[in-house]
């Protein structure tokens, strides 16, 4: 597990390479990223859901 010294040693390699403006733009783009997945994981699994439930079909 990542400790709070690790935390904040990174922060502040990301701060030195890529200067305070990039921040708030990369924190946005995780933030979209990690809502769409949510998204996509609630779908998938209510159409997992629907499958289930639907009586299997016989060949005729």
């Amino acid at each position: 597990m990542i400790g709070s010294t690790e935390l904040i040693i990174v922060g502040l390699i990301v701060f030195v390479l890529f200067g305070a403006a990039a921040i708030p733009k990369f924190a946005k783009s995780i933030g979209e990223a990690r809502k769409e997945f949510k998204k996509t994981m609630v779908d998938d699994a209510q159409a997992t859901n629907e499958s289930q439930k639907e009586p299997p079909t016989t060949p005729s």
